[in-house]
């Protein structure tokens, strides 16, 4: 870990942002264009104190989910970010597995769509970013560990998470996440861990592994689904999604399709982000799986 060099970068990013980049007004008290130390940290999801011992070469050294939280707040392109990495002592995440870090380009235009529901999810289905928008109509889905980060596990493993779609919409929507993941898996040839996990999966669902064994393959651009809100009901929602140039990851935007759907999420803002009940998980390692939860020991 070379402290001092990571203490410096960190400081010129943070101090290379203007706050009008990340929605923030200047304001005639800034005494600097860059951002503040508690903003940064806002937007990492982690304490200003921990911020400031980075910046001074103070901290400990920082887990990679919390690396990946500072390179999102600091908008950090992707040599950066790799920079970022070397310095604190990791390696990179690999480029040529399951994408573990979402793309800062995908991350600013997520951003953008304030006041719609847009997600950044990895070709194997782990929500990667999510907007304000989003965590309203779903929840926090970035916290999961293990198995459990890719939808298509919670899917065929956990009942509640198909409580969130009608019992006719069952049958229908598994059969698509199952050829998505079939595309994903073609692109991951070789790699044992995503073997690994299609092998565990199959092991926990028969109906994954009945599923499975069509060998259907299709990636869903666009679909109309009907969700089932905890607070405000039924939700018919008209998705989008651009997938990128290397298909490892994709923006995902839900729209409303009626004017009643249109209505409800209106009366969800009214009411605010809901508490779902779901923990945050740790790792076996025992890392907080969640990095805005991380506090310095």
């Amino acid at each position: 870990m070379e402290r001092d060099q990571l203490a410096d970068f960190l400081r010129r990013r943070r101090e290379a942002i203007h706050p009008g980049e990340v929605g923030l007004p200047k304001g005639p008290r800034r005494r600097s264009n860059g951002l503040r130390r508690e903003e940064v940290a806002m937007f990492a999801g982690i304490s200003v104190d921990y911020v400031a011992r980075l910046e001074q070469g103070r901290s400990s050294q920082p887990s990679t989910q919390l690396l990946g939280a500072l390179a999102r707040a600091l908008r950090l392109s992707d040599d950066e970010r790799e920079h970022l990495f070397y310095l604190a002592g990791h390696q990179p995440p690999r480029t040529d597995g399951p994408a573990q870090l979402a793309r800062t380009g995908l991350v600013r235009m997520m951003e953008l769509l304030t006041g719609t529901s847009a997600v950044v999810l990895s070709d194997l289905g782990e929500v990667l970013a999510q907007n304000p928008a989003s965590l309203l109509l779903m929840g926090d889905q970035t916290a999961f560990t293990g198995d459990r980060r890719y939808l298509v596990y919670r899917w065929f493993t956990d009942p509640a998470v198909r409580a969130s779609h009608p019992p006719g919409e069952h049958e229908r929507h598994a059969r698509e996440l199952v050829a998505d993941l079939r595309a994903a898996v073609g692109r991951h040839s070789g790699d044992p861990a995503v073997a690994g996990f299609v092998t565990r999966l199959r092991a926990a669902n028969s109906d994954f592994r009945r599923m499975w064994a069509e060998h259907q393959v299709a990636v869903k651009r666009t679909d109309r689904k009907l969700l089932i809100h905890p607070r405000v009901g039924h939700l018919l929602m008209d998705v989008e999604t651009l997938v990128g140039v290397d298909h490892r990851q994709r923006l995902m935007v839900l729209t409303p399709a009626d004017n009643e759907t249109r209505e409800r999420l209106e009366l969800l803002r009214v009411l605010g982000i809901q508490e779902f009940t779901q923990p945050h998980e740790t790792s076996p390692e025992g890392d907080v799986a969640d990095p805005r939860l991380h506090q310095e020991p």
